[in-house]
C-alpha cells in the first residue's frame, strides 16, 4: 500500500524524461498503463535486452503495464478513451501540438474527465524559435548553460554531462508537480494541466549557485573568469578522493590534517569570503597536500578532523560500499525470467506507506488481455482488435 495507492495514471511518454517521472509515482503505489506504438517505444530498442527488456528500458518503466495501441486507429483511440475515463493522470511529452492533433486536447479530455490532472512535457515550451524542435538531452544541456559549467577549467572547452541529468530532472520535477496537483484535487476537487519544458526544468535546478553571477542584476559577473582549474577530485599516492571545507572549523580541521597549521591564520584563508576569493590558490595547495598520502591515511586524518571527505568509487564498486549497503541503497530484486536485478532504492523513506517496486518493467503487450478485461472488452472484442492489428499482446 504505497503513498499513491488507488492513483491511476495513463502513461503516453517516451525515452526518459516522462517516464521516469511515471516509475517514481509507480514505486509509489501508482497503478500505471504505459501505451506504446505496436512496435514499442524507442527505448525498448536502444539496448542488448533480456526476455525482451534492456536494462535502461527496465529502469525506467519497472512497475508499469503495458498496452500497445495504433492510436492512429479510431478503434485504438476508443480503448484509450476508455483508460481516460478511469484515470486520475493523463501524462505525455509529444511535442507541443501534437496531443491536440491526435484528438486529446485538454478541452477534449475534460469532457471525458473534468478531474484529471494532464501532463505535457516538452522540450522547449510552446512558444519560440526552439518550440518545435527535436529534442534530446544533449540539446538542453547545451543551451541551458549546463556545458559551460562543465567546461574543462584549463582549456574553457565546454564539456556535456556524462548523463541523460536534464531528462531526469524533468522527470523529478514532473513527478513532484504530480502529487501536488493530486493534494490539490483532493482539497479542491479540480483538476488542472500541467506545462513543463526540459528547458525550465534544467535552468530552475543549475540556478543557485550555478548562475550566482547573473542573479543580482547590479551586481552581474563573469563567474568563469574566477573558476578554479581543478575540480574536487585530488590525486593521492593510491588513487583518488575528495575532499572539502566550507565552514571556518572544517577548514581548520583540514589544515590539522595535512600538518599545515600555519595556514589556518593565514590572511588569504581566514574567512569562508576569502577562502572563496583564493579558492584556485587553496585549491592547489589542498591538492599538493593531499597527493602526500594515501587515501586510507588521509581520509582517516580528514574524517577525525570532521572534514567532509570520501573515496572516490568506480561504478563496479558501489555493490561492495560500507555505506551504500547499510542504506540498502542498491536493492536486489528477483523476478522470472530476469534473475536477479539491481536497482537504486526508491530514495524517499515513507514509514506508513513505504514505496516499493513490486514487478519488473513489461514486455510489450504484457497486460494487454488483463486491461481489456477491466475495460469491459468480450473475448471476442479483443480478438478482434489483435487480427486488425490495433493492439498487440502476449
Amino acid at each position: 500500500m504505497g503513498a499513491l495507492n488507488g492513483v491511476r495514471i495513463v502513461d503516453l511518454t517516451t525515452m526518459v524524461s516522462g517516464p521516469v517521472a511515471a516509475t517514481i509515482l509507480a514505486d509509489q503505489g501508482a497503478d500505471v498503463i504505459k501505451i506504446e506504438p505496436l512496435q514499442g517505444e524507442q527505448m525498448r530498442h536502444l539496448r542488448a535486452s533480456k526476455n525482451g527488456v534492456n536494462p535502461m528500458f527496465f529502469s525506467c518503466n519497472r512497475g508499469k503495464k503495458s498496452l500497445p495501441l495504433d492510436l492512429k486507429t479510431k478503434k485504438g483511440k476508443a480503448v484509450l478513451w476508455k483508460l481516460i475515463e478511469t484515470a486520475d493522470v493523463f501524462i505525455q511529452n509529444f511535442r507541443p501540438g501534437a496531443i491536440d492533433r491526435m484528438g486529446f486536447s485538454d478541452e477534449a479530455l475534460r469532457k471525458v474527465n473534468p478531474n484529471l490532472i494532464n501532463v505535457a512535457i516538452s522540450g522547449f515550451g510552446e512558444k519560440g524559435p526552439y518550440a518545435q524542435k527535436r529534442v534530446y538531452d544533449p540539446v538542453i544541456q547545451a543551451l541551458s548553460g549546463a556545458a559551460d559549467i562543465q567546461a574543462d577549467r584549463s582549456s574553457g572547452k565546454p564539456q556535456m554531462f556524462r548523463l541523460i541529468v536534464a531528462d531526469k530532472i524533468t522527470s523529478i520535477t514532473a513527478a513532484q508537480a504530480i502529487t501536488a496537483a493530486l493534494y490539490t484535487r483532493e482539497k479542491t476537487g479540480k483538476g488542472q494541466l500541467i506545462k513543463l519544458s526540459m528547458l525550465d526544468c534544467m535552468l530552475a535546478f543549475m540556478w543557485p549557485e550555478g548562475m550566482t553571477g547573473i542573479t543580482y542584476a547590479e551586481q552581474e559577473v563573469d563567474v568563469t573568469k574566477n573558476q578554479s582549474a581543478t575540480d574536487l577530485v585530488f590525486p593521492t599516492l593510491d588513487g583518488h578522493i575528495t575532499a572539502g571545507a566550507v565552514s571556518d572549523a572544517e577548514w581548520q580541521g583540514m589544515c590539522r590534517a595535512f600538518k599545515r597549521e600555519e595556514l589556518i591564520n593565514d590572511e588569504r584563508f581566514k574567512t569562508s569570503l576569502d577562502r572563496f576569493k583564493n579558492a584556485e590558490l587553496r585549491r592547489t595547495i589542498m591538492a599538493e597536500e593531499i597527493a602526500k598520502w594515501k587515501s586510507a591515511e588521509i581520509l582517516e586524518r580528514l574524517d577525525r578532523e570532521d572534514v567532509p571527505c570520501a573515496p572516490i568509487l568506480m561504478r563496479m564498486e558501489l555493490l561492495e560500499n560500507e555505506q551504500i549497503n547499510a542504506n540498502n541503497s542498491i536493492t536486489r530484486l528477483h523476478f522470472e525470467d530476469f534473475g536477479e536485478v539491481r536497482q537504486a532504492r526508491p530514495p524517499a523513506d515513507f514509514q506508513i506507506t513505504p514505496s516499493n517496486t513490486n514487478c519488473p518493467a513489461p514486455k510489450l503487450g504484457e497486460h494487454t488481455f488483463a486491461i481489456l478485461n477491466e475495460l469491459g472488452y468480450s473475448k471476442q472484442e479483443q480478438q478482434k482488435l489483435l487480427e486488425e492489428k490495433i493492439t498487440k499482446a502476449i
